[in-house]
């Protein structure tokens, strides 16, 4: 019988490859590895930051040659949203921000509003077609969610950017670090400086 960290690894490394491969965001790729491995479906599953070091790790070994420069440019194109969007102080998140996004990659912008409209009014304003839906928050909160479906000039393809709206008061818990000490995200100086280390 195989040991639980095992069987968490097997999970992980599994996963890992559902994100990178076919976009899969953490919580369904863990389900999806359980069904594929065969397991019981309430077998323990590792935690999101075991399945970012597997990400990561599958990267370095399948996707060396391409990745930072699908990285790079969905960075580039989140750079481009945050100025544009700049007095709603938007926030990057997600795996465009910690370094693990692929082509497949959605852009999450965490944005900070006085008023949870004005957001979208703006959109509105310059003719921007989105959707809306809800989503979970940092907090395990319910918040809206606009997404634009836009360009990407690095990628020569359509790339899904998700505005995630916060009231103000939110941005007070929104950079402490995870357990590593790695932030969750990071505004657009924090964003430009990553962008400057990886070149």
């Amino acid at each position: 019988m195989l040991c639980m960290s095992t069987v968490q690894e097997e999970i992980a490394a599994t996963a890992a490859r559902l994100v990178v491969e076919e976009g899969l965001e953490y919580g369904p790729a863990k389900r999806r590895a359980v069904k594929q491995l065969g397991l019981n479906a309430r077998a323990s599953l590792p935690n999101n930051e075991v399945v970012e070091d597997a990400v990561r790790e599958y990267l370095e070994i399948f996707c060396a040659d391409t990745q930072p420069a699908e990285l790079q440019a969905l960075r580039e194109l989140a750079a481009v949203w945050m100025e544009r969007l700049a007095e709603f102080r938007p926030h990057l998140g997600g795996a465009v921000w910690r370094g693990t996004a692929t082509a497949l990659s959605d852009i999450y912008l965490q944005l900070f509003c006085d008023d949870p409209k004005s957001a979208e009014i703006r959109l509105i304003d310059h003719q921007v077609r989105y959707e809306v839906s809800t989503v979970q928050g940092f907090h395990g909160e319910v918040v809206d969610a606009l997404s634009v479906l836009c360009p990407c000039p690095g990628l020569t393809q359509r790339v899904l950017v998700h505005l995630m709206i916060y009231d103000l008061d939110d941005m007070r818990g929104a950079l402490k670090p995870d357990a590593q000490g790695r932030s969750q995200r990071g505004d657009l100086t924090a964003l430009k400086r990553l962008m400057k280390e990886v070149e």
